[in-house]
């Protein structure tokens, strides 16, 4: 439990290592885009810029509104990559949103409904095409500049993404005594972490 009351040089989120395994898929209609983390740079933007974590994310519309979210470092953007973060996080016969990237083309051959969003040709921005992943994102951003002043490096940020993954996903919880409760749950179903292994090497640092 030292992890939870002590945060030393270069700490990861305690909540983040302790994420519940076996998550229920996300159902019902999915928006699903990709997401590049880190400080501003000269170069590209978007796609392709370089320097930068890519950031997969899934969120369920929820009568109109952002239902659960799933986060998730990706490598690249092919559509392999593209593909098994669907097929990880979102049950089968759900309807899948996407922006028109040919990474996303295998997506329908996996019992999904694959609805495809030509952002550009909408003629409206992203954030109204496709407003609930892109509010996660910007979310996240904010929570990662806001609260940690944007200090999280890319071996840390798959935790940072999962303790955000949490919160984000009761927000609206009415039962504050169970969110405690869930916590100490996934600690007793997730792999131990020493709290060595939760330090940044300094070498690394």
């Amino acid at each position: 439990m030292a992890a939870i009351r002590r945060r030393g040089r270069g700490c990861t989120s305690c909540v983040a290592r302790w994420c519940c395994p076996g998550r229920e898929l996300l159902a019902g209609v999915v928006e699903v885009d990709e997401s590049y983390v880190g400080a501003t740079r000269p170069g590209k933007r978007g796609r392709g810029a370089a320097g930068k974590a890519i950031v997969a994310i899934a969120v369920e519309d929820h009568d109109g509104a952002p239902g659960r979210t799933r986060l998730a470092r990706i490598p690249d953007v092919k559509r392999q990559t593209l593909t098994d973060f669907v097929l990880d996080h979102v049950d089968r016969g759900t309807e899948v949103r996407t922006d028109a990237y040919h990474g996303y083309d295998d997506v329908g051959r996996h019992r999904f409904s694959h609805v495809v969003v030509n952002v550009k040709a909408s003629g409206d921005p992203a954030h109204v095409a496709m407003p609930h992943v892109h509010r996660v994102a910007s979310l996240l951003k904010r929570w990662l500049l806001g609260t940690h002043q944007g200090a999280v490096t890319h071996g840390q940020l798959d935790f940072y993404l999962d303790e955000f993954t949490f919160r984000f996903n009761r927000r609206r919880s009415r039962h504050r005594g169970l969110l405690f409760y869930r916590l100490i749950e996934g600690a007793l179903t997730a792999d131990p972490h020493p709290y060595a292994t939760l330090l940044t090497p300094r070498t690394a640092a």
